[in-house]
């Protein structure tokens, strides 16, 4: 099994574990050379867990442009439209081109119109139609509340998980499977998780609904840490709305190190977060720590 394991998050519905290796794999490479470790990792001591295709429509083939057909109309009230009016908060914040939320109240059709109107306009969305918008706010959706389908989802990470397994690198939604698998696993080798882009820290949409559940502090909340894990660093970019909440020490303790970098216009972008200089550094000082 493989040393190192990289999980997705969404916008991966028609990737499979080849495909995510044609491309993760090279990117995280350079991270690590351009932290100076390139020589610690080989290629095939990378393994790519996917479960985008749980989220497929069953019994027809699918292709990128085969979504299924989703209006506005069909962002349902509560989760949905939270998670929605949180991106557009969040995205105009970052993004000039994405107008900010107009401070009038707006009823439930208004506000989802003008939410995927301005998202539309960020350049991290550019080329991305509301369809696709709004299928990956289904898919977190789903996520949280189907528990045969999240079953599913963490199970391709226990499959890929092995002896020598001792770094998980998880992106965006991929970051909250494996922080949940790395809870339900305390006697796994991982001792190092590095998260990119991730939203784990988003309070009532994400962090609340973690199992397991965060634990009172005082007046706060914090997550619980999962067992065996030594080294948590979560790498971000600013202007990565999706991630919304920078530090996650805020909410799962000081152990945790939080590192922000720059990934241009693509802020969210994968490959671009595999290949930073701080990404390949967490990976290697999870190796270094257990090859001594």
């Amino acid at each position: 099994m493989a040393r190192v394991v990289v999980v997705h998050g969404i916008n991966n519905t028609y990737n499979g574990p080849h495909q995510m290796a044609a491309s993760w794999v090279p990117a995280l490479r350079d991270g690590l050379q351009l932290a100076g470790h390139d020589r610690r990792l080989a290629a095939d001591e990378i393994t790519c867990v996917s479960y985008g295709d749980v989220f497929r429509t069953s019994g027809r083939f699918l292709g990128d442009g085969d979504l299924p057909w989703l209006e506005a109309e069909d962002v349902e009230d509560g989760y949905e439209r939270e998670l929605l009016g949180a991106w557009w908060r969040a995205a105009s914040g970052v993004d000039p081109g994405v107008i900010a939320p107009d401070a009038r109240t707006l009823g439930a059709s208004a506000m989802v119109q003008s939410a995927l109107a301005a998202l539309s306009c960020s350049r991290f969305l550019a080329g991305v139609s509301e369809r696709l918008l709004i299928f990956w706010l289904k898919q977190v959706h789903r996520y949280f509340t189907d528990d045969d389908l999240r079953g599913e989802v963490q199970g391709r990470l226990v499959a890929g998980i092995g002896a020598d397994t001792r770094v998980v690198v998880a992106h965006s939604l991929g970051s909250v499977v494996a922080y949940e698998a790395l809870c339900a696993h305390p006697r796994w080798p991982v001792t190092t998780l590095v998260t990119l882009g991730s939203p784990l820290g988003i309070r009532n949409l994400i962090f609340d609904r973690l199992r397991p559940s965060p634990v009172p502090d005082g007046d706060t909340l914090v997550g619980v840490w999962p067992a065996g894990l030594r080294h948590w660093t979560n790498i971000n970019d600013a202007g990565d709305f999706v991630a919304l909440v920078e530090c996650l020490r805020t909410r799962f303790g000081p152990r945790v190190v939080d590192v922000g970098i720059d990934n241009g216009v693509r802020a969210h972008q994968v490959e671009r977060y595999l290949s930073a200089a701080e990404t390949g550094a967490a990976v290697a000082a999870g190796l270094v720590t257990t090859d001594g």
